[in-house]
Parts: C-alpha cells; structure tokens; sequence
C-alpha cells in the first residue's frame, strides 16, 4: 500500500492508505469524507467527483469518454476535476493528493 493525501469538505487534511491496483473511489468510499459513489465505479453518476492536486494532473491519463461527458455536466467542474472511479491507484501514485468536491 502507498500513502495518499486527502483534503475533506472542510479542508482538513487527512493521510490514508490507498490500496493499489483499484480505483481512487474505493479508498475514499471507505474512510467516508463525503464520496457517496452511488452507482459503484460505473461511472454514471459524479458523486465520486474530486479535484486532483495540479502537482498529480500530468501523472494521470486525461478524462475519457463518459467520465469526460460527465465532468461537463457539473457545476463544480474545474480543471482538476476527476472522478476518483476513473483514477486507478497505482504505487507510481504514492502520496496523491486530492480534494472531495462538493456536492453538484
């Protein structure tokens, strides 16, 4: 496991284990700061949605298909933003440092 960073609603920061291999989404699902993930990773509902730190932006293959469909469609989008159901933690991305959006 490699660390990851996570900026909560109120700006806190917290330091998580991240589990490679899955998806961004499934860490923060389960220390519960406000990623409801209601439709489970299928990338079809943003509520996964999270501003990635602008360090990480160039480390991550851009958004695709319906995750980039999906992205246009919320207010809170910025350039950073990503659906951590999209983002796969890898060991490359050990101390990723990202923020929960929001709610759109």
């Amino acid at each position: 496991m490699a660390d990851m960073v996570i900026v909560d609603r109120d700006g806190v920061e917290h330091t998580v284990a991240g589990k490679t291999g899955v998806s961004v989404m499934e860490t923060l699902r389960e220390v519960d700061y406000g990623v409801a993930a209601i439709c489970g990773g299928m990338c079809s509902c943003a509520t996964c949605h999270i501003y990635v730190d602008a360090a990480w932006l160039a480390k991550l293959p851009a958004p695709q298909g319906d995750e980039k469909e999906l992205l246009q469609e919320l207010t809170g989008r910025r350039a950073e933003s990503r659906l951590s159901c999209q983002v796969q933690f890898t060991p490359d991305l050990a101390g990723l440092k990202v923020a929960i959006a929001p709610d759109d």
